[in-house]
């Protein structure tokens, strides 16, 4: 099973996490953040990854730190639960429809960290959440998962739907990325022979 579990403490945040890669979509997730929750829920259950996310953070200031940090622990247990990255896939992209939303998420396992966030999201907050902070999240996500994503918005007027659609674009596309193809026999897909 590849999986990861990690701990970090900050003057901020209080974060444990625990991943499985080759779970079923169960998840376990207390942020403090509402909105947050629901979206690492759809994240877990929508890429078929086991989440175990708790943390305690400056809430009382904002969900900064929170989001962010989390975004963090995320991206260093994925790049830990995949290892080596033998036999992965490597590349998965998904377009998702959310009502009138439409999102396009594509990702490479590449050893190289880089965000394209191409997204207007119409509102500046939801569930109490600032939607600036969607893209902090993948920021931090990429940037310790050392993965290349691409997130475009398509359509979308509806701030819920295109939030909710990034996430769940994004957890299928990883998961067809992180899929282990049996025909590749283990070996790393790239010609340079390392990740």
């Amino acid at each position: 099973m590849r999986q990861a579990e990690i701990n970090r403490k900050t003057n901020e945040t209080d974060i444990s996490l625990k991943l499985c890669l080759d779970g079923t979509g169960k998840s376990e997730i207390d942020t403090g953040c509402g909105f947050l929750n629901h979206m690492l829920e759809l994240f877990a259950r929508h890429g078929r990854f086991d989440l175990s996310v708790s943390c305690k953070g400056d809430t009382q200031v904002d969900y900064h730190h929170t989001v962010e940090d989390i975004g963090i622990v995320l991206g260093k247990a994925f790049a830990q639960a995949i290892g080596e990255k033998r036999g992965i896939t490597r590349y998965g992209s998904f377009l998702l429809p959310m009502d009138e939303a439409l999102i396009l998420a594509s990702v490479d396992i590449s050893g190289r960290a880089y965000l394209n966030y191409d997204v207007s999201i119409p509102n500046a907050s939801v569930g109490g959440m600032d939607t600036e902070l969607v893209e902090e999240f993948f920021i931090s996500f990429v940037r310790n998962s050392d993965i290349t994503l691409h997130i475009k918005q398509l359509e979308g007027k509806n701030t819920h739907h295109i939030i909710e659609g990034i996430f769940k674009a994004v957890s299928r596309a990883l998961a067809k990325a992180v899929f282990v193809d049996e025909a590749l026999g283990g070996e790393i897909p790239s010609t340079k022979g390392i990740l």
